[in-house]
């Protein structure tokens, strides 16, 4: 297997263009990818993400965790 894309998600804003743009680098280089410290300077998690990530497990035929 390949390694990992690590994202430290606690960069910036910390939210949905992290998950988004690691997302795609994941699709497009065909490689596994991690988010820690996703929206760590953030409040609530945002309903919207979720649904594109389930998106781009469809089209990539991924697994989620």
């Amino acid at each position: 297997m390949r390694d990992f894309l690590i994202i430290d998600g606690s960069y910036g804003e910390g939210g949905g263009q992290i998950l988004r743009s690691t997302l795609s680098l994941a699709a497009i280089t065909g490689r596994p990818a991690r988010i820690e410290n996703i929206r760590a300077n953030r409040k609530k998690p945002g309903w919207q993400h979720n649904i594109s990530l389930r998106c781009g497990r469809q089209r990539c035929s991924a697994t989620l965790k």
